[in-house]
């Protein structure tokens, strides 16, 4: 480049010099070059411009730049095709990559772009549909298959064919032979008279990089030009590709580009339709699964309520009988998610485990403390994951580095699509021990209301606790292998957000685990501070009481043995306590006093029990 002070006429003479690549006109221009140092000083004594009278000559001589070597299109080969009108929305993420990879943005250097994001985000699409709206600013542009190295590397060679048409044989003989193919494209990438392609390599989700081990996984690097020049595209699920620069695609946002998804996929009018609006608000904007749910709908008579009670009731029967939409290829929204989980679980199994144990908790507000609860009889990969704050942010890191797990202030968040994939796919078999552990989570972190802020720290918890009451997931578990204490305390929980069904049903539950760990006649069973609680709340009216009306009760003895035996099974002993009241308190104090001390009965039992003596 000339110097900074260098004059109109020098920058001039630079410039026409890089652009000349005839011969004559190269000549020409050294010869003027070497006379500069004359032509300044006669136009400083003269007063002549010369540099304008060069100028005016040159002009004649018709310079323009030389366009790269050869110009050879779109050239997509086996990429998935994507219908103009079927592509919507994402007009900011394609205003960027446009003004990112553009050659006209760094002329003078390589640009390399990732498209990142998790699996069904439409990574693939979005790099098609700039090429579909820019392909005029490149003279070539290619695809590649980059989901493993053999693919890529038959996609590479497959290139040779194009750039080489006269190579004798279009595929590949040997390893050696694909090799030199290999090496001949790159080398036409690097020349430096061709600068203005673009190259695509699709769904690099498995890389092998410094600090990223993968037994499967390969550097994508060692394909790229010689030359750093020309515009490079990468779709992935990989956030830790640090040599491009990242355009993280996220869910669709707003309602109705939603429903326009749905629109064109079905081929239906969605059109103040309350039920597509409740179907594309389940999907949560994410591009695979409301591409899904067209398609089937575009082959079936099934409406769209029929669909959403299929996707959240019949999620097997989907996954094994409808077919995903054509431009997504092989990766249907069921099978989507496990090329990354199996990429998780080979580099860190810790992870993979996290990752199942989320399918039971709520998809939203995952936090390190709701982890970090000892636990008797842990599984291995608890106790590894729990050791330490470091190991626990290792595994939140893998995830997070695949995509499968949003990190956000102060917590961790799954898409709702994926967080249905955890529960329906990885754990379609019942996992007891993952429920153990995620009730043990929940519980743990329950607050009694004597504590500070306990309000806000149980609302935070409440979702999680609601989530392990699906039906899905209660219709399975055996709950005697959960343990009471944990029980009691989503009881309480429940109760003291009103919801009243479901801390019954946890309070009944939790009574049969306290009578099977010390029988029904155990004194713990009043005596502990969990089990006053307890009885406390079934005394509450939210609690329904069967009616114990013609029910007798002939003495104090009987009274308390009825309260003992009836323990287990709470629904009468409102009633029961009632009754017993009425016996024993015409004796006053002393009477009530001596009652319960016969029985094993504490004074703060008597206390909370009958509060008006």
């Amino acid at each position: 480049l000339p110097c900074d002070d260098a004059s109109k006429l020098e920058r001039t003479l630079k410039a026409l010099k890089s652009l000349a690549k005839e011969d004559k006109i190269q000549e020409a221009l050294e010869k003027i070059y070497k006379s500069n140092d004359l032509l300044i000083l006669y136009q400083t004594t003269r007063h002549v411009d010369t540099g304008d009278r060069i100028l005016e000559e040159l002009s004649k001589l018709s310079v323009t730049p030389v366009a790269s070597l050869k110009s050879y299109g779109v050239c997509l080969g086996r990429a998935p095709q994507v219908a103009d009108d079927i592509f919507i929305g994402r007009t900011s993420e394609l205003q960027q990559l446009r003004d990112w990879l553009s050659p006209k943005s760094q002329p003078d250097s390589q640009r390399i772009i990732s498209i990142a994001g998790m699996g069904g985000m439409g990574k693939t699409q979005l790099s098609l549909a700039h090429v579909r709206d820019c392909a005029d600013h490149y003279s070539s542009v290619f695809w590649v298959n980059a989901k493993d190295e053999t693919s890529l590397r038959q996609s590479m060679a497959a290139l040779s064919v194009i750039v080489f048409p006269e190579s004798a044989n279009p595929v590949a003989a040997s390893t050696d032979d694909e090799k030199v193919k290999i090496d001949k494209v790159r080398r036409w990438l690097s020349d430096s008279q061709n600068d203005r392609w673009l190259l695509i390599f699709d769904n690099y989700d498995d890389p092998c990089l410094p600090g990223m081990d993968s037994f499967t996984g390969y550097d994508i690097r060692i394909y790229f030009p010689y030359r750093a020049q020309g515009s490079i595209l990468i779709t992935t699920r990989s956030r830790q590709l640090l040599f491009a620069k990242q355009l993280l695609l996220k869910k669709l946002e707003g309602i109705e580009q939603s429903l326009a998804v749905l629109a064109a996929r079905s081929g239906r009018a969605v059109n103040r339709d309350a039920s597509a609006t409740k179907l594309a608000l389940r999907l949560d904007g994410l591009p695979l699964a409301l591409a899904t749910a067209g398609a089937y709908l575009n082959q079936s008579a099934d409406s769209f309520d029929d669909y959403l009670e299929l996707y959240n009731n019949s999620w097997s029967d989907l996954r094994q009988y409808s077919r995903g939409p054509v431009d997504y290829e092989d990766r249907t929204l069921y099978s989507t998610w496990n090329v990354s989980f199996q990429q998780v679980r080979s580099q860190d199994p810790v992870a993979a485990e996290l990752l199942k144990l989320m399918a039971y908790l709520d998809n939203q507000d995952l936090w390190y403390g709701l982890f970090q609860q000892e636990l008797n009889d842990a599984p291995a990969w608890w106790v590894e994951m729990t050791k330490s704050r470091v190991r626990f942010n290792q595994a939140i890191s893998t995830l997070h580095g695949y995509s499968l797990l949003e990190v956000g202030e102060g917590g961790y968040s799954l898409h709702t699509c994926e967080h249905d994939w955890t529960l329906e796919y990885l754990n379609q078999e019942f996992d007891q021990e993952k429920y153990r552990l995620a009730t043990h989570c929940v519980a743990a972190n329950v607050s009694w209301r004597s504590e500070a802020e306990y309000w806000v720290k149980n609302r935070r918890v409440l979702p999680h606790a609601c989530r392990l009451q699906r039906f899905r997931i209660t219709a399975a578990v055996g709950w005697a292998e959960v343990e009471p204490d944990s029980l009691f305390r989503f009881a309480y929980l429940y109760e003291q957000n009103d919801l009243k069904v479901e801390a019954e049903k946890m309070y009944r539950r939790a009574l049969d685990g306290y009578e099977k760990v010390w029988g029904p006649n155990h004194p713990s069973m009043l005596r502990t501070p969990n089990n006053l609680r307890l009885l406390n709340a079934v005394q509450a009216e939210h609690i329904k009481v069967k009616d114990t009306n013609t029910q007798t009760l002939d003495n104090d003895d009987e009274a308390a043995k009825t309260v003992q035996r009836l323990q287990p099974s709470p629904s009468p002993i409102k009633a029961v306590f009632n009754r017993l009241k009425k016996k024993i308190c015409g004796g006053g104090k002393a009477k009530v006093k001596d009652t319960y001390i016969k029985y094993g009965l504490p004074q703060v039992f008597c206390r909370n029990n009958l509060p008006d003596i």
